[in-house]
């Protein structure tokens, strides 16, 4: 697609909200429960996110009031994600990936957790029990979604030592003021960012692309980043790449029977998913668009070749869109850096998505990969030139176990026309044209001829397939020294920038001799 636009829905969505001052109050309407009678808004619930995004850069549920975390739990899906750990039990972060969960301190405590959910739901005659509360549970991760209605369950979790947090995970998916508890935010929320991987008509040989043997297609922005001179010493042979997106199309080819075509051979493709009620097929097209960046075969049909053309992949649908609100797009993203981080054979991880809340589940999920040595990229954020320096970078490009990445003008000094820049940002890419506003090549749904795709997204799989080709010509170096390499090799290596980090990583001098 041309524009991943990341966000714009979800701020156009809060700004029509702060604006709307008339609108009524909300009754929760749970019988027999001890709630307020009235809920905090959804305006006042989306002008607190956006004022907290204008004045610290990020929003999570812990900057909330009970009262106001409840509201957004019960105006949603009433689905709390639950974050849990034995008491006292100190740097989490640090040894998530070595948690046994069946061990009886951590069993213990998700008990006990559940207990008290339990006994603070319990209304006479509503049957409620552990086992039913329980919406989703993990088996790596120490944390249960459950069903919550109840403020003073929400005050008891966030009060225990034995709770992280306590997040309304399905309140984005409902932020829109016109959508209900029955109802789900439709098409600008949940659909954003999909449907424009389509074949680009009018693409000029010599300049939007050249030809190489066998028979595909260079992008125009190869050249500015040295991926010619590179692939003459490493094209990812041997690197297994994960992206973590909306799938993969099942209807191209060159992500099927055509992935080993001309010089791309011998590599292995695995298509998963971990979005609930899913398909590993990509019905967005986003997932499909990165991938070509990335993996694209060298092949004999005339389609983009990829910049890691023969590196291994692993393609997961774990979202429905580039927007992540839904609790399935929460859940399939954590479950997917779990599913990185279990896979020895996984080098890199890039994900082209992202979202306006800090959701810790994701967090815990990055951490967990982290923990075992997984190289990291997210895309730093795409929407309007207005709301990209609105809202800078997002979740999750702003943790510091990933490497934030965003795009660039083929002048050099730009960022692209719809990419956030900040401080958070360590690489960027060449991925738009400033004379016509031409985006990069990609591989469209169907067929051989080629689509565009631009913003932070394509920059995000650019630079995870330039950290592949690093990867292969040194297979023995840990991942602090293929960022090591790429970071000599940039723009800005001996002077960080404060909004493009270290910006346009040289592909044939991050690969060396």
């Amino acid at each position: 697609m041309r524009t991943s636009r990341l966000l714009f829905a979800g701020m156009v969505a809060l700004s029509l909200a702060a604006c709307r001052k008339d609108q009524p109050v909300t009754r929760a309407g749970v019988p027999g429960n001890e709630n307020p009678e009235a809920v905090v808004p959804k305006s006042k619930i989306n002008a607190f996110i956006r004022e907290r995004l204008m004045t610290t850069g990020h929003f999570n549920w812990q900057m909330a009031s009970d009262e106001m975390a409840w509201s957004a739990l019960v105006q949603g899906d009433s689905i709390l994600s639950v974050g849990y750990q034995p008491a006292g039990y100190k740097d989490i972060a640090g040894t998530i990936h070595q948690l046994d969960l069946n061990d009886d301190s951590w069993k213990a405590a998700r008990e006990a957790v559940l207990r008290l959910i339990t006994e603070q739901e319990s209304v006479e005659g509503n049957g409620r029990t552990s086992q039913s509360i329980v919406k989703y549970a993990r088996t790596t991760l120490p944390i249960v979604d459950v069903k919550v209605t109840k403020l003073s369950t929400l005050s008891a979790l966030r009060k225990s030592g034995m709770v992280r947090y306590a997040e309304p995970i399905g309140y984005g998916a409902y932020m829109e003021e016109a959508s209900t508890s029955s109802q789900r935010a439709a098409s600008t929320l949940l659909n954003f960012g999909c449907g424009s991987n389509t074949p680009e008509p009018g693409l000029v040989s010599g300049s939007d692309y050249v030809t190489i043997s066998p028979a595909a297609k260079q992008s125009w922005n190869y050249p500015y980043q040295k991926i010619p001179q590179a692939w003459a010493k490493s094209t990812g042979a041997g690197v297994k790449v994960m992206i973590i997106d909306t799938g993969i199309s099942p209807t191209q080819s060159a992500f099927g029977s055509g992935f080993n075509q001309g010089l791309s051979t011998g590599r292995t493709i695995e298509k998963l998913v971990t979005f609930q009620g899913g398909t590993p097929d990509d019905l967005c097209g986003h997932g499909t668009s990165m991938a070509g960046a990335l993996a694209g075969p060298r092949g004999t049909t005339g389609n983009t070749a990829g910049i890691a053309y023969n590196c291994n992949l692993v393609m997961v649908h774990a979202a429905e869109n580039v927007v992540i609100l839904s609790k399935e797009s929460i859940n399939g993203v954590a479950d997917a850096y779990v599913l990185g981080g279990n896979d020895p054979a996984v080098k890199v991880i890039s994900m082209s998505l992202g979202t306006i809340i800090d959701f810790s589940p994701i967090s815990d999920g990055i951490r967990y990969a982290y923990n075992k040595g997984k190289l990291m990229f997210c895309a730093a954020g795409t929407s309007s030139s207005f709301f990209g320096s609105f809202v800078g970078v997002i979740f999750p490009a702003t943790m510091s176990e990933v490497y934030a990445v965003t795009g660039m003008k083929d002048n050099l000094t730009d960022r692209c026309g719809n990419c956030h820049v900040g401080p958070q940002v360590a690489f960027t890419s060449v991925m738009e044209k400033t004379a016509n506003g031409r985006l990069a090549l990609s591989i469209a749904m169907t067929g051989d001829e080629p689509s565009t795709v631009g913003g932070s997204s394509v920059a995000t799989a650019n630079t995870a397939a330039i950290a592949a080709l690093v990867w292969s010509k040194y297979p023995a170096y840990p991942r602090d020294s293929i960022v090591a390499r790429m970071r000599r090799a940039s723009t800005y290596a001996n002077n960080r920038n404060n909004q493009f980090g270290w910006g346009n990583v040289d592909a044939d001098l991050a690969v060396g001799q």
